[in-house]
């Protein structure tokens, strides 16, 4: 019986994890918290054979947790599970002590799936993820983006960048006072141009790229 404990601070998200880890029959549940205050109380206490942790907490910083709970020097493996990522994150939580690394755009069959690859002694890591950690490696030549079919336009990047803050679709169309579905067509334009499949994936090649602005 595997042993998860989480740490994710959006509710539903915490929810499809937690119900899906009770699902499995070879899975437990220990525990599951929102915030970074409340986590380090459940490192503290331990438990647990895997921690799914998020790297954005409202009070701080999942990536210190990561390291905490890896300086404990218990056989737990840790599996990063975010939204948001880039080539810096990723690597922080790796050498903080992170066995896997996944964007919340994987399926929850997948995700269950990484809780078992990770205990047995693998490291899942998103497909996009590796890539550019592949691509970080190589001789410097190589290490420039992949080129897009076409630059974005000015409301692409308007969208991307609103995208990036968190905004649904339908909270973009309200900001740029477009249409639900214009904003639709703008984000296929968005993955087609940056040649991604999901927001997940978009965010991370965009800020790869430096196509992310920092308001």
């Amino acid at each position: 019986m595997i042993r998860v404990a989480v740490i994710e601070d959006d509710p539903m998200m915490r929810d499809v994890f937690c119900s899906a880890i009770e699902a499995c029959e070879d899975m437990i549940l220990t525990g599951q918290e929102n915030n970074y205050i409340n986590a380090t109380g459940m490192i503290e206490a331990g438990g647990y054979d895997v921690l799914l942790c998020d790297l954005g907490l409202p009070d701080g910083n999942g990536i210190d947790l990561i390291r905490q709970e890896s300086l404990k020097g218990r056989d737990t493996d840790i599996l990063v599970v975010t939204m948001f990522a880039n080539q810096n994150k990723v690597l922080s939580a790796i050498e903080a002590g992170a066995h896997g690394y996944l964007l919340k755009d994987e399926s929850i069959e997948d995700c269950m799936d990484a809780i078992r690859n990770v205990r047995k002694g693998g490291s899942p890591i998103s497909p996009i993820i590796a890539r550019q950690l592949i691509m970080k490696i190589k001789p410097t030549a190589a290490n420039a983006p992949l080129p897009m079919v076409a630059p974005l336009s000015e409301r692409e990047f308007e969208v991307l960048n609103l995208l990036a803050r968190g905004l649904s679709n339908a909270e973009c169309a309200d900001v740029l006072s477009i249409s639900n579905h214009t904003v639709g067509t703008h984000v296929k334009k968005i993955y087609r141009k940056l040649k991604v499949n999901s927001r997940a994936e978009a965010l991370f090649e965009a800020s790869s790229r430096g196509l992310l602005s920092n308001r």
